[in-house]
């Protein structure tokens, strides 16, 4: 029997005419106005909340647009009068856990209406993330076991071949940011009561965006120099996975503060600890746009220990060519942790994570993890790996319109369909998938 734990789903049995999506803030760029006009044809109406002036320019339908004008706390009360007044049965946000976006998740259990969450892929780089209810450490993957994803697979998995190294859609998804940010600097003066969910002001936040675009060939220049001088030594090393220190899944869903203290905490088990032939190389994030200065926090902290020449920084960039090289892969929760589950290399998660999962990821101490980390079993990690792509990850991306165009082709039906993903596979009624192609990249 297919068991899955029910978790706090909405089933919508509503056919699109009778049901009102309300979008909140998406990713940057145009995804959320082109899955409103594919709602809107099939029948559904659709409104969108604009909370700053990056929103409401990525919005085309401007008579179905809603200004939210007020302050975050007035957020709360201003939500449930649009879900009176507009009949609201489905909320649609990206990343559940910014201010506005934890009010609208509490909201939709409050109204027992349907909760849609995008999120980028848990699989990278060619999927993105669909999921009811919330995602990350909000997901329903908590709570859903292996044994329950093999059961509910019934002999569905097939050969799926490994991504490509290429992430398809990065440059358009720093155009698309730098905008967007350069949008409510210039042209913010109808929400002045908007406040950022970051720590930084909107200038700085719009300067490092700028910066990180234009200095992508930089940047590139430099992660291969340092790729190629790890990878030509013939020392073993482990590979440690950065994440944004701003990043939601990072603030939600760890114990850490700032990636200073699991960067701290990591290097003083591999200097204590780890063979003296061995090596550590922090991978930088892709969007890593300078403001936590860890490339310094981690050469302050080698020297204090005496490991400065064991140890490597490279900013983001290609992933593939380090993880074909690493012993072992350590992150706080990082999704990219994905890529190395799938090629079999040990990962010691340090945050709650939806791939935290017993047989996937080491149950070590991290002093044991550098002795001797333990591999996942590939039979458990192809279970797990073969549940998402039939269930949450949906081939293509939020930036560039040649993924954009194979992810919407599937997950309008989805949004649609009575059941969630996850219910959906448990009882014979998921999509097909096609696989992430040249159109998908």
């Amino acid at each position: 029997m297919n068991t899955i734990p029910a978790n706090a789903t909405v089933l919508r049995s509503e056919a699109p005419g009778q049901r009102c999506f309300l979008l909140l803030q998406g990713p940057h760029g145009p995804f959320f106005d082109r899955l409103a006009r594919l709602l809107q044809e099939a029948g559904a109406e659709v409104w969108r909340v604009a909370f700053n002036a990056g929103d409401a320019f990525f919005w085309t339908p401007k008579e179905r647009m809603i200004r939210h004008d007020g302050s975050v706390a007035e957020w709360p009360q201003h939500l449930d009068r649009l879900i009176a007044e507009k009949h609201v049965t489905d909320i649609v946000l990206y990343g559940d856990v910014r201010p506005v976006h934890s009010a609208a998740r509490m909201a939709a259990e409050k109204h027992n209406l349907t909760l849609h969450a995008f999120e980028e892929g848990y699989l990278r780089p060619f999927w993105l993330t669909y999921e009811r209810g919330g995602s990350n450490g909000f997901s329903r993957l908590m709570k859903i076991t292996l044994p329950q994803m093999g059961c509910a697979l019934q002999g569905r998995q097939g050969e799926v071949a490994r991504p490509p190294a290429v992430w398809g859609d990065m440059r358009q998804h720093k155009f698309y940011g730098a905008v967007y940010h350069f949008l409510i600097l210039a042209a913010n003066k109808r929400f002045p009561n908007f406040r950022t969910h970051r720590d930084i002001s909107l200038w700085k936040e719009f300067r490092l965006n700028f910066s990180r675009l234009v200095l992508t060939p930089m940047t590139m220049l430099d992660h291969a120099i340092r790729t190629w001088r790890i990878r030509r030594r013939g020392n073993p090393f482990s590979l440690v996975l950065m994440q944004l220190e701003h990043d939601s899944s990072f603030r939600a869903h760890s114990d850490y503060k700032t990636m200073a203290e699991f960067t701290d905490e990591v290097l003083e088990a591999f200097a204590t600890h780890a063979p003296r032939h061995h090596h550590i190389v922090f991978k930088g994030h892709p969007l890593d746009d300078g403001r936590s200065h860890q490339r310094h926090d981690i050469m302050r902290k080698a020297q204090e220990l005496g490991v400065a020449k064991r140890v490597h920084h490279v900013p983001g960039g290609k992933l593939a060519p380090l993880l074909g090289q690493a012993r072992s892969v350590i992150t706080v929760n990082s999704t990219a942790a994905q890529q190395a589950l799938w090629r079999g290399l040990p990962v010691k998660a340090m945050g709650r994570a939806v791939f935290d999962k017993p047989q996937l990821v080491s149950e070590q101490s991290l002093a044991e993890f550098f002795v001797h980390p333990q591999r996942p079993n590939p039979v458990a990690y192809r279970c797990y790996r073969d549940y998402l792509l039939e269930t949450s990850q949906i081939p293509g991306g939020f930036y560039a319109t040649r993924a954009r165009a194979p992810a919407l082709r599937l997950v309008v039906d989805m949004m649609l369909a009575a059941e969630d993903p996850y219910d959906a596979l448990a009882n014979g009624k998921a999509e097909m998938r096609q696989q992430p192609g040249a159109d998908s990249g």
